[in-house]
């Protein structure tokens, strides 16, 4: 059997390409990039998603992407499929940078360039890791990486001290425990010394169980990072983030939208964190054709679009664990419940008891269970509703909380 066929039988695992995990709808993979996409090669990857798979293609929160409905005889031949494509990609512990590096004007540091370092290292260590392990390397810009949990965290300082990047473990940029500043050029050092402590303290090991006393005071929080919109390049072309809505397109579709970017002349694609694409290397004057046309494709091209709150698992018919139709029901509920949240609480829907689209604190959480739906306000039992009222009910207890926080 090759590598691509085995798979993964834990829920905790994280189903890369050569080990993709069992779900309700067949095998998943999951795809990190390190780059820049091409626009060719996304659409080559659309064409493998549906020729091995069921065609659904997903981003995630924290920008990788992920590829459905595989089967133990295709998947091999996907993950061959996207090797063939050339995709510059990552199978090993994830390494998460800001999705403009090396393209910002404001960043402070080229994260990019520093991730590669360090996955070329971690490549050469032989260090034995939980699947959930992470890194985010954050370059200063305003696409920062501040809502992101990860075990080991750097974050480029402002300009006076742009030589120091700060490390903290454990959390996002509000909960991880901040242990200093370093010398840029001691990163992949520290980074290395602070994995073989978290192996050390056992295979599933996160790096949370490195906390003590903090030793220096967090940052000062920092505006939202908003991927969705139109971003300036230092070349003085311009990126237009296009979320996916419910965090999911068909491969057609996506076809669709990279043959739309080759018409802009996009220079490529990068992945973002908030289950956004950016389309990069764009002259300022064919971004509003070109984010018309993915608006008409049904992406985000506005921030304030209410289905930016709503995250919906693939659910019934999809996903054969799936009790309600999460992605069917999921425009109505953002119609109707999303304009009484604020920009940063999340709508979760999900299918069954897993929860498999969304992991964090929610705002309003539905759960299907045998046609129905659990409710939950901010973690809270909030009683129950049938799948077909959801939208109502939702709205109803989005209201209320809404009163409630005055």
């Amino acid at each position: 059997m090759t590598a691509a066929a085995r798979t993964h039988d834990r829920r905790d695992a994280c189903p890369g390409l050569s080990t993709p995990m069992p779900t309700g709808d067949g095998l998943l993979a999951r795809l990190m990039p390190a780059g820049t996409i091409g626009l060719e090669q996304m659409a080559g990857l659309a064409a493998a998603a549906e020729r091995h798979g069921n065609g659904v293609i997903e981003i995630t929160s924290r920008g990788s992407i992920q590829v459905r409905g595989l089967r133990p005889d295709s998947a091999p031949a996907f993950a061959d499929a996207v090797a063939e494509l050339g995709i510059a990609a990552h199978d090993g512990v994830p390494i998460i940078c800001d999705p403009l590096a090396g393209l910002d004007p404001r960043e402070l540091i080229d994260a990019g360039r520093l991730a590669s370092e360090l996955r070329a290292a971690l490549d050469s260590c032989g260090i034995t890791l939980s699947p959930k392990v992470s890194i985010a390397i954050d370059g200063g810009g305003p696409l920062h990486l501040d809502a992101l949990p990860a075990d080991i965290r750097l974050r480029a300082m402002p300009p006076r001290d742009r030589s120091r990047l700060r490390v903290a473990v454990g959390g996002d940029a509000a909960s991880a425990i901040s242990t200093g500043t370093i010398a840029r050029a001691d990163a992949i050092d520290t980074v290395l010394w602070l994995l073989r402590s978290i192996a050390a303290r056992g295979p599933q090991a996160r790096g949370r169980d490195l906390l003590g006393r903090q030793q220096e005071e967090a940052p000062a929080a920092r505006p939202g990072a908003q991927p969705v919109g139109v971003h300036e390049l230092r070349d003085g072309t311009m990126a237009l983030g296009i979320g996916f809505a419910f965090g999911h397109a068909d491969a057609a579709t996506l076809t669709r939208l990279a043959h739309a970017a080759t018409q802009a002349s996009a220079a490529g694609l990068r992945t973002a964190p908030g289950r956004t694409l950016l389309a990069i290397g764009i002259a300022a004057e064919r971004v509003p054709a070109f984010a018309d046309a993915a608006k008409d494709l049904g992406f985000i091209v506005a921030p304030d679009d209410p289905r930016r709150l709503v995250v919906a698992c693939a659910g019934a018919p999809i996903c054969a664990s799936g009790e309600i139709a999460t992605r069917t029901l999921a425009p109505a509920i953002a119609a109707s419940a999303a304009p009484h949240l604020g920009v940063d609480d999340v709508i979760h829907v999900s299918g069954c008891a897993k929860g498999c689209a969304h992991h964090g604190a929610a705002a309003l959480t539905a759960i299907g269970r045998a046609g129905g739906c659990d409710l939950f306000v901010d973690g809270v039992p909030a009683g129950s509703a049938a799948a077909a009222e959801l939208p109502r009910h939702l709205a109803a207890l989005a209201a209320m909380r809404s009163s409630r926080r005055g």
